[in-house]
Protein backbone atom coordinates (compact mmCIF):
# COMPACT_ATOMS: atom_id res chain seq x y z
CA UNK A 1 0.00 0.00 0.00
CA UNK A 2 1.13 3.74 -1.14
CA UNK A 3 1.02 6.19 1.96
CA UNK A 4 -3.06 7.41 1.25
CA UNK A 5 -3.81 3.70 1.20
CA UNK A 6 -1.84 3.10 4.26
CA UNK A 7 -3.71 6.16 6.03
CA UNK A 8 -7.65 5.10 4.24
CA UNK A 9 -6.86 1.45 5.64
CA UNK A 10 -6.72 3.32 9.29
CA UNK A 11 -9.35 5.02 8.96
CA UNK A 12 -11.85 2.67 7.87
CA UNK A 13 -10.36 0.29 10.46
CA UNK A 14 -11.18 2.77 13.14
CA UNK A 15 -14.38 3.73 11.88
CA UNK A 16 -15.43 -0.13 11.46
CA UNK A 17 -15.26 -0.10 15.20
CA UNK A 18 -18.57 2.34 15.63
CA UNK A 19 -21.29 -0.58 16.97
CA UNK A 20 -24.11 1.61 15.44
CA UNK A 21 -25.39 -0.35 11.76
CA UNK A 22 -26.52 1.12 8.70
CA UNK A 23 -28.15 0.49 5.46
CA UNK A 24 -26.44 1.52 2.45
CA UNK A 25 -27.02 0.10 -1.32
CA UNK A 26 -28.19 -3.16 0.18
CA UNK A 27 -25.59 -3.83 2.80
CA UNK A 28 -25.25 -2.79 6.20
CA UNK A 29 -22.20 -1.76 7.42
CA UNK A 30 -21.02 0.31 10.51
CA UNK A 31 -22.66 3.37 10.73
CA UNK A 32 -19.61 5.88 10.15
CA UNK A 33 -17.26 3.92 7.95
CA UNK A 34 -20.84 4.18 5.80
CA UNK A 35 -20.89 7.97 6.40
CA UNK A 36 -16.84 8.02 5.52
CA UNK A 37 -17.61 6.32 2.20
CA UNK A 38 -20.98 8.67 1.38
CA UNK A 39 -18.78 11.49 1.51
CA UNK A 40 -15.09 10.39 -0.02
CA UNK A 41 -17.79 9.28 -3.36
CA UNK A 42 -19.47 12.55 -3.11
CA UNK A 43 -16.41 14.47 -3.23
CA UNK A 44 -14.76 13.04 -6.24
CA UNK A 45 -18.49 13.81 -7.67
CA UNK A 46 -18.01 17.11 -7.03
CA UNK A 47 -14.39 17.72 -7.64
CA UNK A 48 -12.64 14.52 -9.69
CA UNK A 49 -9.06 16.06 -9.32
CA UNK A 50 -8.61 16.71 -5.12
CA UNK A 51 -5.74 17.26 -3.29
CA UNK A 52 -4.47 14.37 -1.37
CA UNK A 53 -4.96 16.71 1.89
CA UNK A 54 -8.69 16.85 0.66
CA UNK A 55 -9.43 13.21 -0.13
CA UNK A 56 -7.59 12.29 3.49
CA UNK A 57 -10.03 14.80 5.31
CA UNK A 58 -13.14 13.75 3.64
CA UNK A 59 -12.38 9.94 4.61
CA UNK A 60 -11.80 10.83 7.95
CA UNK A 61 -13.96 14.24 8.62
CA UNK A 62 -16.34 12.38 10.68
CA UNK A 63 -14.24 9.57 12.34
CA UNK A 64 -14.93 7.98 15.93
CA UNK A 65 -18.27 10.62 16.06
CA UNK A 66 -20.33 7.60 18.18
CA UNK A 67 -16.88 7.80 21.34
CA UNK A 68 -18.58 11.75 21.82
CA UNK A 69 -23.02 11.23 21.93
CA UNK A 70 -24.92 14.14 21.50
CA UNK A 71 -26.59 12.68 24.93
CA UNK A 72 -23.24 13.47 26.64
CA UNK A 73 -23.85 16.87 27.08
CA UNK A 74 -26.67 18.93 28.98
CA UNK A 75 -29.91 20.15 26.57
CA UNK A 76 -29.57 23.71 25.53
CA UNK A 77 -27.60 25.60 21.84
CA UNK A 78 -24.90 26.73 23.55
CA UNK A 79 -23.66 23.15 24.96
CA UNK A 80 -24.91 22.17 21.48
CA UNK A 81 -22.34 24.24 20.20
CA UNK A 82 -20.15 22.91 22.50
CA UNK A 83 -20.41 19.09 21.59
CA UNK A 84 -20.26 20.24 18.23
CA UNK A 85 -17.19 22.37 18.59
CA UNK A 86 -15.67 18.95 20.60
CA UNK A 87 -16.65 16.93 18.14
CA UNK A 88 -14.74 18.59 15.21
CA UNK A 89 -11.17 18.75 17.63
CA UNK A 90 -11.37 14.86 18.27
CA UNK A 91 -12.09 13.82 14.23
CA UNK A 92 -8.86 16.06 13.64
CA UNK A 93 -7.28 14.58 16.60
CA UNK A 94 -8.01 11.04 15.54
CA UNK A 95 -6.76 11.66 11.84
CA UNK A 96 -3.36 13.26 12.86
CA UNK A 97 -2.77 10.24 15.20
CA UNK A 98 -3.42 8.00 12.32
CA UNK A 99 -2.07 9.63 9.86
CA UNK A 100 1.25 10.21 11.52
CA UNK A 101 0.85 6.60 11.91
CA UNK A 102 0.86 6.70 8.31
CA UNK A 103 3.99 8.46 7.59
CA UNK A 104 2.75 11.70 6.95
CA UNK A 105 4.55 15.11 7.49
CA UNK A 106 3.39 18.20 9.78
CA UNK A 107 2.29 20.00 7.10
CA UNK A 108 -0.08 17.58 5.33
CA UNK A 109 -1.13 16.95 9.32
CA UNK A 110 -2.10 19.62 9.78
CA UNK A 111 -3.60 21.29 6.54
CA UNK A 112 -6.23 17.42 6.88
CA UNK A 113 -7.36 19.08 10.60
CA UNK A 114 -8.02 22.48 8.71
CA UNK A 115 -10.04 21.34 6.55
CA UNK A 116 -11.68 18.78 9.29
CA UNK A 117 -12.06 21.78 11.29
CA UNK A 118 -13.67 23.51 8.76
CA UNK A 119 -11.64 27.00 9.25
CA UNK A 120 -11.55 30.10 6.55
CA UNK A 121 -15.71 28.55 5.45
CA UNK A 122 -16.20 30.44 2.32
CA UNK A 123 -12.56 31.31 1.87
CA UNK A 124 -10.45 27.99 2.03
CA UNK A 125 -11.26 26.32 -1.83
CA UNK A 126 -10.98 23.00 -0.18
CA UNK A 127 -12.61 23.55 2.71
CA UNK A 128 -15.92 25.11 0.83
CA UNK A 129 -15.52 22.07 -1.32
CA UNK A 130 -15.47 19.60 1.74
CA UNK A 131 -18.74 21.73 3.02
CA UNK A 132 -20.62 21.42 -0.02
CA UNK A 133 -20.06 17.89 0.02
CA UNK A 134 -20.88 17.11 3.17
CA UNK A 135 -24.57 19.25 2.78
CA UNK A 136 -25.07 16.61 -0.14
CA UNK A 137 -24.72 13.50 1.64
CA UNK A 138 -27.49 15.07 4.27
CA UNK A 139 -29.48 16.20 1.50
CA UNK A 140 -29.43 12.60 -0.59
CA UNK A 141 -29.61 10.23 2.63
CA UNK A 142 -30.57 11.90 5.82
CA UNK A 143 -33.14 14.74 4.79
CA UNK A 144 -36.57 12.69 4.26
CA UNK A 145 -36.46 10.34 7.63
CA UNK A 146 -36.00 13.76 9.41
CA UNK A 147 -38.09 15.62 7.37
CA UNK A 148 -40.48 13.04 8.39
CA UNK A 149 -39.64 13.42 11.88
CA UNK A 150 -40.99 17.15 11.65
CA UNK A 151 -44.28 16.35 9.11
CA UNK A 152 -46.12 18.38 12.20
CA UNK A 153 -43.42 21.65 12.09
CA UNK A 154 -42.60 21.82 8.46
CA UNK A 155 -41.47 26.03 9.00
CA UNK A 156 -38.75 24.16 11.36
CA UNK A 157 -37.67 21.34 8.46
CA UNK A 158 -37.37 24.80 6.55
CA UNK A 159 -34.85 26.15 9.04
CA UNK A 160 -32.98 23.59 9.26
CA UNK A 161 -32.88 23.13 5.53
CA UNK A 162 -32.18 27.01 4.96
CA UNK A 163 -28.59 26.94 7.76
CA UNK A 164 -27.30 23.81 5.70
CA UNK A 165 -27.93 25.43 2.37
CA UNK A 166 -26.42 28.66 3.25
CA UNK A 167 -23.14 26.99 4.03
CA UNK A 168 -23.25 25.97 0.41
CA UNK A 169 -22.11 27.90 -2.72
CA UNK A 170 -23.32 27.79 -5.89
CA UNK A 171 -21.78 25.11 -7.31
CA UNK A 172 -23.14 22.98 -4.09
CA UNK A 173 -26.81 24.26 -4.66
CA UNK A 174 -26.13 23.05 -8.45
CA UNK A 175 -25.30 19.81 -6.97
CA UNK A 176 -28.55 19.78 -4.59
CA UNK A 177 -30.87 20.29 -7.11
CA UNK A 178 -29.73 17.42 -9.07
CA UNK A 179 -30.59 14.89 -6.04
CA UNK A 180 -33.85 13.04 -5.93
CA UNK A 181 -36.00 14.26 -3.64
CA UNK A 182 -39.89 13.49 -2.59
CA UNK A 183 -42.41 16.23 -3.90
CA UNK A 184 -42.94 17.37 -0.88
CA UNK A 185 -38.93 17.08 0.43
CA UNK A 186 -38.67 18.96 -2.91
CA UNK A 187 -41.11 22.00 -1.59
CA UNK A 188 -38.99 22.16 1.31
CA UNK A 189 -35.70 22.46 -0.21
CA UNK A 190 -37.31 25.28 -2.27
CA UNK A 191 -38.51 27.37 0.41
CA UNK A 192 -35.25 27.04 1.95
CA UNK A 193 -33.69 28.64 -0.95
CA UNK A 194 -35.83 31.44 -1.55
CA UNK A 195 -34.75 32.09 1.74
CA UNK A 196 -31.68 32.56 1.19
CA UNK A 197 -32.53 34.74 -1.79
CA UNK A 198 -34.34 37.66 0.10
CA UNK A 199 -32.26 37.61 3.15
Amino acid sequence: MNQIEQAFHLFDEYNRQDPRILVWKNNSYPQEYAYSLMLYERLLSLHPVSSEELLLASRSQHIGRWEIPRGSYPEGRENYLKWRKDLAQHHATISGNLMQKAGYGDAKIDRVKEIILKKRLKLDVEVQIMENALCLVFLEYQYEDLRRKYLHDPEKMVNILYKSLLKMDAHGHAAAGLLNFTDDGLERVREAMELIKVR
